[in-house]
Protein backbone atom coordinates (compact mmCIF):
# COMPACT_ATOMS: atom_id res chain seq x y z
CA UNK A 1 0.00 0.00 0.00
CA UNK A 2 1.50 3.30 -1.01
CA UNK A 3 1.93 5.77 2.20
CA UNK A 4 0.59 8.91 2.68
CA UNK A 5 2.22 11.84 4.83
CA UNK A 6 0.26 14.65 5.87
CA UNK A 7 0.76 18.31 6.46
CA UNK A 8 -1.54 20.46 8.01
CA UNK A 9 -0.54 24.28 7.95
CA UNK A 10 -2.37 26.72 10.59
CA UNK A 11 1.05 29.26 11.30
CA UNK A 12 -1.04 31.82 9.72
CA UNK A 13 -2.32 35.14 11.41
CA UNK A 14 -5.95 34.97 11.50
CA UNK A 15 -6.14 38.74 10.85
CA UNK A 16 -9.38 38.68 8.98
CA UNK A 17 -11.25 36.24 11.90
CA UNK A 18 -11.13 38.54 14.92
CA UNK A 19 -11.23 37.48 18.46
CA UNK A 20 -8.89 36.54 20.85
CA UNK A 21 -7.49 33.42 19.42
CA UNK A 22 -6.29 32.13 16.43
CA UNK A 23 -8.61 30.09 13.88
CA UNK A 24 -7.35 26.77 14.04
CA UNK A 25 -7.25 27.15 18.09
CA UNK A 26 -10.54 27.92 18.32
CA UNK A 27 -13.80 25.58 19.76
CA UNK A 28 -15.74 24.22 16.90
CA UNK A 29 -18.76 22.22 18.40
CA UNK A 30 -16.65 21.64 21.57
CA UNK A 31 -13.47 20.70 19.72
CA UNK A 32 -10.48 22.79 18.50
CA UNK A 33 -10.60 22.98 14.77
CA UNK A 34 -7.40 21.79 14.46
CA UNK A 35 -7.75 18.95 16.03
CA UNK A 36 -11.38 17.96 13.78
CA UNK A 37 -9.15 18.62 10.92
CA UNK A 38 -5.97 16.78 11.67
CA UNK A 39 -7.96 13.45 13.02
CA UNK A 40 -9.86 13.21 9.42
CA UNK A 41 -6.26 12.06 8.39
CA UNK A 42 -4.03 10.23 11.11
CA UNK A 43 -6.72 8.06 11.79
CA UNK A 44 -6.25 6.55 8.46
CA UNK A 45 -4.04 3.25 7.27
CA UNK A 46 -2.47 4.66 4.61
CA UNK A 47 -1.31 7.96 6.35
CA UNK A 48 1.99 7.00 8.25
CA UNK A 49 2.87 10.88 9.17
CA UNK A 50 1.35 13.81 10.19
CA UNK A 51 2.73 17.27 10.35
CA UNK A 52 0.83 20.46 11.94
CA UNK A 53 2.44 23.58 11.27
CA UNK A 54 2.29 26.19 13.77
CA UNK A 55 3.59 29.75 14.27
CA UNK A 56 6.82 29.54 16.68
CA UNK A 57 5.09 32.26 18.92
CA UNK A 58 2.44 29.84 19.62
CA UNK A 59 4.40 26.41 20.05
CA UNK A 60 4.42 26.77 23.89
CA UNK A 61 1.18 27.33 24.59
CA UNK A 62 0.32 24.88 22.12
CA UNK A 63 1.84 21.99 23.90
CA UNK A 64 0.80 22.78 27.21
CA UNK A 65 -3.23 23.22 25.98
CA UNK A 66 -2.89 20.17 23.44
CA UNK A 67 0.52 18.28 23.65
CA UNK A 68 -1.15 15.26 24.60
CA UNK A 69 -3.55 15.06 21.96
CA UNK A 70 -0.40 15.09 19.52
CA UNK A 71 1.25 12.05 21.07
CA UNK A 72 -1.94 10.22 21.44
CA UNK A 73 -1.90 10.58 17.62
CA UNK A 74 2.07 10.40 16.97
CA UNK A 75 1.67 13.68 15.00
CA UNK A 76 4.42 16.07 14.67
CA UNK A 77 4.74 19.44 15.21
CA UNK A 78 6.34 21.86 13.21
CA UNK A 79 7.36 25.59 12.88
CA UNK A 80 6.15 27.15 10.55
CA UNK A 81 8.00 30.59 8.46
CA UNK A 82 6.72 34.19 7.20
CA UNK A 83 4.31 32.89 4.58
CA UNK A 84 2.45 29.88 3.86
CA UNK A 85 5.20 28.15 1.20
CA UNK A 86 7.60 28.56 3.83
CA UNK A 87 5.49 26.72 6.40
CA UNK A 88 4.90 23.54 4.36
CA UNK A 89 8.47 23.35 3.04
CA UNK A 90 9.28 23.11 6.47
CA UNK A 91 7.18 20.10 7.19
CA UNK A 92 8.14 19.00 3.81
CA UNK A 93 12.08 18.74 5.12
CA UNK A 94 10.75 16.16 7.80
CA UNK A 95 9.13 13.80 5.65
CA UNK A 96 11.27 10.73 5.38
CA UNK A 97 12.43 9.15 1.67
CA UNK A 98 10.02 6.58 2.16
CA UNK A 99 6.95 8.05 1.98
CA UNK A 100 5.25 7.81 -1.36
CA UNK A 101 2.79 10.81 -1.06
CA UNK A 102 2.29 13.72 0.36
CA UNK A 103 -1.01 15.37 1.13
CA UNK A 104 -1.57 19.29 2.15
CA UNK A 105 -4.70 20.19 4.08
CA UNK A 106 -5.43 23.40 5.75
CA UNK A 107 -6.02 23.74 9.07
CA UNK A 108 -9.21 25.29 9.08
CA UNK A 109 -10.90 22.91 6.61
CA UNK A 110 -12.47 20.61 9.02
CA UNK A 111 -15.36 19.00 6.85
CA UNK A 112 -14.16 17.50 4.39
CA UNK A 113 -15.35 13.82 4.48
CA UNK A 114 -13.97 10.79 4.15
CA UNK A 115 -15.41 9.69 0.90
CA UNK A 116 -13.69 12.63 -0.47
CA UNK A 117 -10.64 11.70 1.27
CA UNK A 118 -10.53 8.36 -0.21
CA UNK A 119 -11.00 10.01 -3.83
CA UNK A 120 -8.58 12.72 -4.24
CA UNK A 121 -5.93 10.19 -2.54
CA UNK A 122 -6.81 7.71 -5.33
CA UNK A 123 -6.36 10.37 -7.94
CA UNK A 124 -3.24 10.99 -6.66
CA UNK A 125 -2.01 7.43 -6.77
CA UNK A 126 -3.10 7.24 -10.44
CA UNK A 127 -1.67 10.87 -11.73
CA UNK A 128 0.69 11.76 -9.48
CA UNK A 129 -0.83 14.96 -8.15
CA UNK A 130 -4.49 15.43 -7.57
CA UNK A 131 -6.74 18.24 -5.61
CA UNK A 132 -10.04 18.97 -4.59
CA UNK A 133 -11.73 21.92 -6.45
CA UNK A 134 -15.27 23.27 -7.36
CA UNK A 135 -16.24 24.54 -10.64
CA UNK A 136 -17.10 28.47 -10.01
CA UNK A 137 -21.15 29.45 -10.04
CA UNK A 138 -21.15 32.92 -9.98
CA UNK A 139 -20.91 35.07 -12.89
CA UNK A 140 -16.97 36.84 -12.40
CA UNK A 141 -16.27 40.24 -12.92
CA UNK A 142 -12.97 42.43 -13.79
CA UNK A 143 -13.35 45.76 -12.03
CA UNK A 144 -11.05 48.61 -11.43
CA UNK A 145 -11.74 50.36 -8.60
CA UNK A 146 -15.10 50.46 -8.71
CA UNK A 147 -15.78 49.96 -12.28
CA UNK A 148 -16.71 46.32 -13.89
CA UNK A 149 -14.29 46.43 -17.11
CA UNK A 150 -14.74 42.56 -18.00
CA UNK A 151 -16.91 39.78 -17.47
CA UNK A 152 -14.46 36.92 -16.97
CA UNK A 153 -15.81 33.82 -18.60
CA UNK A 154 -16.24 31.03 -15.73
CA UNK A 155 -16.55 27.74 -17.86
CA UNK A 156 -13.08 27.14 -16.80
CA UNK A 157 -12.49 28.23 -13.84
CA UNK A 158 -12.29 26.15 -10.85
CA UNK A 159 -12.23 27.18 -6.92
CA UNK A 160 -9.15 25.02 -5.44
CA UNK A 161 -9.46 23.43 -2.10
CA UNK A 162 -7.39 21.11 -0.03
CA UNK A 163 -6.40 18.34 0.50
CA UNK A 164 -3.77 18.34 -2.45
CA UNK A 165 -1.87 15.40 -3.05
CA UNK A 166 1.13 15.09 -4.62
CA UNK A 167 3.75 12.41 -5.51
CA UNK A 168 6.66 13.37 -2.65
CA UNK A 169 9.69 13.27 -4.98
CA UNK A 170 7.49 15.56 -7.32
CA UNK A 171 7.04 18.21 -4.51
CA UNK A 172 10.07 17.89 -3.29
CA UNK A 173 11.84 18.94 -6.62
CA UNK A 174 9.15 21.68 -6.92
CA UNK A 175 10.59 23.55 -3.87
CA UNK A 176 13.76 23.22 -4.87
CA UNK A 177 12.85 25.25 -7.61
CA UNK A 178 10.95 27.39 -5.96
CA UNK A 179 13.45 30.27 -6.02
CA UNK A 180 12.94 30.34 -9.38
CA UNK A 181 9.34 31.37 -9.13
CA UNK A 182 10.05 34.77 -6.60
CA UNK A 183 8.58 36.78 -9.07
CA UNK A 184 4.92 34.96 -8.18
CA UNK A 185 3.07 35.28 -5.88
CA UNK A 186 2.11 31.62 -5.24
CA UNK A 187 -1.20 31.04 -3.02
CA UNK A 188 -0.93 26.69 -3.08
CA UNK A 189 1.23 24.21 -3.76
CA UNK A 190 -0.47 22.61 -7.01
CA UNK A 191 0.18 26.28 -8.67
CA UNK A 192 3.74 25.76 -8.00
CA UNK A 193 3.74 21.98 -9.09
CA UNK A 194 2.08 23.80 -12.18
CA UNK A 195 5.03 26.36 -12.97
CA UNK A 196 7.25 23.35 -13.00
CA UNK A 197 4.96 21.95 -15.62
CA UNK A 198 3.98 18.83 -13.21
CA UNK A 199 -0.22 18.47 -14.28
CA UNK A 200 -2.66 18.52 -11.79
CA UNK A 201 -5.97 16.58 -11.58
CA UNK A 202 -9.00 18.07 -10.36
CA UNK A 203 -11.42 16.29 -8.28
CA UNK A 204 -14.23 17.47 -7.55
CA UNK A 205 -15.24 18.92 -3.78
CA UNK A 206 -18.05 20.10 -1.84
CA UNK A 207 -19.49 23.38 -1.10
CA UNK A 208 -19.11 21.94 2.56
CA UNK A 209 -15.44 21.84 1.99
CA UNK A 210 -15.14 25.57 2.69
CA UNK A 211 -12.10 27.79 4.61
CA UNK A 212 -12.94 28.79 7.91
CA UNK A 213 -11.96 32.22 7.50
CA UNK A 214 -14.51 34.58 9.46
CA UNK A 215 -16.16 34.52 12.42
CA UNK A 216 -19.52 33.80 10.28
CA UNK A 217 -17.69 31.25 8.76
CA UNK A 218 -17.30 29.70 12.12
CA UNK A 219 -21.16 29.70 12.66
CA UNK A 220 -21.97 28.21 9.01
CA UNK A 221 -19.21 25.15 9.86
CA UNK A 222 -21.21 24.69 13.58
CA UNK A 223 -24.72 24.30 11.29
CA UNK A 224 -22.97 21.85 8.80
CA UNK A 225 -21.46 19.70 12.23
CA UNK A 226 -25.13 19.70 13.66
CA UNK A 227 -26.69 19.04 10.22
CA UNK A 228 -24.78 15.92 10.05
CA UNK A 229 -25.10 14.50 13.74
CA UNK A 230 -28.73 14.79 12.64
CA UNK A 231 -28.13 12.78 9.50
CA UNK A 232 -26.41 10.20 11.34
CA UNK A 233 -29.55 9.79 13.96
CA UNK A 234 -32.07 9.68 11.47
CA UNK A 235 -30.08 6.71 9.78
CA UNK A 236 -30.26 5.07 13.30
CA UNK A 237 -33.28 5.38 14.12
CA UNK A 238 -34.97 4.14 10.70
CA UNK A 239 -32.54 0.56 10.62
CA UNK A 240 -33.40 0.26 14.40
CA UNK A 241 -37.73 -0.30 12.66
CA UNK A 242 -35.84 -2.86 10.07
CA UNK A 243 -35.39 -0.33 7.30
CA UNK A 244 -31.83 -0.16 5.29
CA UNK A 245 -32.37 2.95 3.43
CA UNK A 246 -29.50 3.97 0.98
CA UNK A 247 -27.60 7.15 1.71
Amino acid sequence: MSTFAVIIPSAGQSSRFGGLEKKPFVSLDGRPIWLRTAELFWSRVDVSRTYLVIAPDDRESFRSRFGHLLAFANAELIEGGKERFESVENALKAVPSEVDYVAVHDAVRPLVTGKLIDTVFAASRETGAAILALPVADTLKRVDGSVIRETVPRSVLWCAQTPQIFRRDLLVDAYRRRSEWNHVSITDDSQLMELCGHHVTVIPGSPTNFKITTQDDLVLAEAVLKSRVITSEQRTSLRGYGEEAEW
